[in-house]
């Protein structure tokens, strides 16, 4: 006989296993299916803005989070050597929230395993052949011994992040915007950066940003952030010296660097948003990187997932018309995550602009962002600020 869920999830990660808690917590007959044996590292996605934090408590998972987290209360701005702002977070956000950060895997590893003490049945190692979209939605996956399960669902979920087939299956289109930002990052230790402070440092002439992202327990993940046309490149541990001479030239302290070390790979990504319109379709729901994702150089990905789980969520629970609630998931994900793009390309804009172009847009600008923050697009709030 063929099993069924309310929702099988594809993806047991930071989206796909914060819906599950919530929604086995209600009630809900989930089941997640993740399709490593174990979570792995990856250079990015451990930055959670204040709004994200607030969705996390909104969801009932903010505590575990704490749990394995780092908060980070400041957010200092530099331009080169000059700090232009040092803000506290919880002090100066809406939601009076710090930013959190994490080891990725840890994070993954926690909320998967409260998914299956909340009571959604959980499978790793599981590889997905197959989603037919309909009601009921029909799944079939194999098992690490290579036995095949057919499962329905209500349901399907797709949190299988930005190379998801979920997109394929569930007859999404898939837009990307031009590639204009780079994004490179590796963990460190021995880097000696305060534990509550996101650090940034901003080289405005070349347009090189550099920041820093502490973890906790001595460690750093460090990030440089450029302009497609700057030429750049940095991939493995040959490149380690010239990262570090490159976060130097922005500002960044040479007694940070001095005894720093890698804790994990060096890798270059691009960071251009992709997206697709209005992710439901018959059955199946996108969320997370699998819905739309956010350029990382302004700290939204996280965050976004997370509204995502607690939207839908919420539409779920209002009742027994999961099409509708769908659909009004999917309407509210494109208002929001078009929020996020707006004052990222305003940011983006403002601060990459090259050439006399920048330079004039810049100079009005600033003076006045020094006079009054509230004037800069405030990335911290996320779409909670329109």
């Amino acid at each position: 006989m063929t099993k069924a869920y309310d929702i099988v999830t594809i993806g047991g990660g930071l989206g796909g296993s914060a819906l599950a808690i919530s929604m086995a917590r209600s009630g809900a007959r989930v089941l997640v299916l993740e399709r490593t044996a174990q979570f792995k590292d990856r250079v990015r996605g451990e930055g959670m803005s204040p709004w994200g934090v607030a969705e996390a408590k909104e969801l009932g998972i903010y505590d575990l989070l704490r749990s394995v987290g780092n908060e980070v209360r400041w957010w200092d701005w530099y331009f080169g050597k000059q700090r232009a702002f040092h803000r506290d977070l919880v002090e100066t956000t809406p939601m009076r929230c710090p930013m959190m950060t994490f080891y990725h895997p840890e994070m993954q590893e926690a909320l998967f395993r409260e998914a299956g003490d909340a009571g959604a049945a959980v499978q790793r190692s599981a590889t997905v052949r197959s989603v037919t979209p309909g009601s009921p939605a029909r799944v079939t996956f194999e098992d690490p011994a290579g036995s095949t399960t057919d499962v329905e669902c209500r349901l399907a979920i797709g949190a299988d992040g930005r190379t998801s087939l979920m997109r394929r299956w569930g007859g999404f289109t898939v837009h990307q915007e031009r590639e204009f930002l780079f994004v490179s990052g590796m963990l460190v230790d021995g880097m000696p950066a305060e534990e509550d402070t996101l650090r940034m440092n901003m080289d405005l002439a070349t347009g090189i940003m550099s920041f820093l992202n502490p973890q906790g327990k001595g460690r750093v993940r460090a990030y440089l952030v450029w302009r497609k046309d700057a030429g750049l490149q940095f991939q493995g541990e040959g490149d380690t010296a010239r990262f570090f001479e490159e976060s130097n030239r922005t500002g960044l302290p040479q007694e940070f660097l001095t005894g720093a070390q890698p804790a994990g790979p060096l890798a270059t990504f691009s960071g251009a948003d992709t997206w697709v319109d209005h992710p439901y379709a018959n059955g199946v729901a996108l969320m997370g990187d699998a819905a739309a994702s956010s350029d990382p150089s302004w700290g939204q990905g996280l965050s976004l997932t997370l509204r995502d789980a607690r939207v839908l969520r919420d539409q779920l629970s209002g009742g027994d018309d999961w099409d509708s609630a769908g659909h009004a998931y999917a309407v509210e994900h494109d208002r929001y995550f078009g929020v996020c793009r707006t004052f990222n390309d305003w940011l983006t804009e403002l601060f990459y602009t090259p050439g006399p172009e920048g330079d004039a847009k810049r100079a009005r600008a600033l003076p006045l962002i020094a006079q009054d923050a509230s004037r800069l697009p405030d990335a911290s709030a996320g779409p909670t600020w329109c």
